[in-house]
């Protein structure tokens, strides 16, 4: 796939899955902070937990895109492009809940220590960081350094692969949300 078709494609899917995760703060209170019978995460902690996990995942695709660019320098990027195998069909695996086993580590868990609002700006904060470094790459170069993900056992991914991943993780929780909210209303029934 062409790069800017790529990054393109990439950009789009994070518009769309930050914008989804943004209208679940104009929720009602009670929907947002409601915790399902299986004693899951209420909507609040989802988003905080996407606002907490994209912040480390940022800095893993940040020292990579840096990296990406010091490569650029000694590597031919038209042979590694042409090159370039995506795992994108497992990725596309992420956001399935129940599709692969794997624990979340601790620090990625929510602590209740943001307000909503500040959770709404750091997400919004993070959809620009994710598009800034997809336009620091624009030519392919994001193919240029890899990183290991072991989350389902992706192995090692490009730049690109990475912000894709956690868009593919946004959409993970956005339907742990709607799972939350469909209980929230049967419980009201």
């Amino acid at each position: 796939m062409l790069p800017t078709i790529l990054i393109a494609e990439i950009n789009q899917q994070l518009e769309t899955d930050f914008s989804a995760l943004a209208s679940w703060f104009d929720a009602a209170e009670d929907l947002r902070h409601y915790r399902p019978g299986h004693g899951g995460w209420t909507i609040a902690e989802n988003l905080e937990h996407v606002a907490l996990t994209n912040h480390y995942l940022l800095i893993l695709i940040e020292k990579g895109a840096t990296k990406a660019l010091k490569n650029a320098h000694g590597l031919d990027l038209a042979t590694e492009l042409a090159a370039r195998q995506s795992v994108r069909a497992r990725l596309d695996e992420i956001n399935q809940p129940g599709a692969f086993t794997w624990m979340r580590p601790d620090h990625m868990a929510p602590q209740g220590l943001k307000t909503g609002p500040e959770v709404a700006a750091t997400l919004r904060q993070q959809l620009l960081q994710c598009q800034a470094v997809l336009n620091r790459l624009p030519n392919g170069e994001g193919v240029l350094y890899k990183t290991t993900m072991s989350v389902h056992d992706l192995g090692k991914l490009d730049v690109y692969d990475f912000v894709y991943f956690l868009g593919k993780h946004v959409e993970r929780h956005l339907a742990q949300i709607a799972n939350v909210a469909a209980a929230y209303s049967a419980a009201a029934r």
